[in-house]
């Protein structure tokens, strides 16, 4: 058994060296800030597709409206006759 136990802590040894020689290759002696700047790098990344994606919404609801030939804003309710003028009750001022 001694002989697995000195395979397996070998096997992690090179492991956690390998691991550290590639974290100082990608990183370098700045690993702090090369982390920063990748965080606001992603956090950049991501602003820009929601605004293409939110740009995307806008630009499909216009054009499907416009090929529809529906406004968004209009009614649905059509009108109970076209010939007969809506009447509104005239308000007279009161003299006192």
């Amino acid at each position: 058994m001694a002989a697995q136990d000195y395979d397996s802590q070998l096997l992690e040894s090179v492991s956690v060296r390998r691991r550290r020689l590639r974290d100082a290759l990608l990183f370098g002696a700045q690993r702090q800030r090369r982390s920063v700047d990748e965080r606001l790098g992603k956090v950049f990344a991501g602003v820009v597709i929601a605004a293409v994606l939110c740009a995307g919404c806008v630009g499909w609801s216009f054009i499907s409206h416009r090929l529809i030939g529906k406004s968004p804003y209009s009614s649905s309710v059509p009108s109970t006759s076209p010939s007969a003028p809506a009447s509104s009750p005239s308000i007279t001022p009161s003299s006192r």
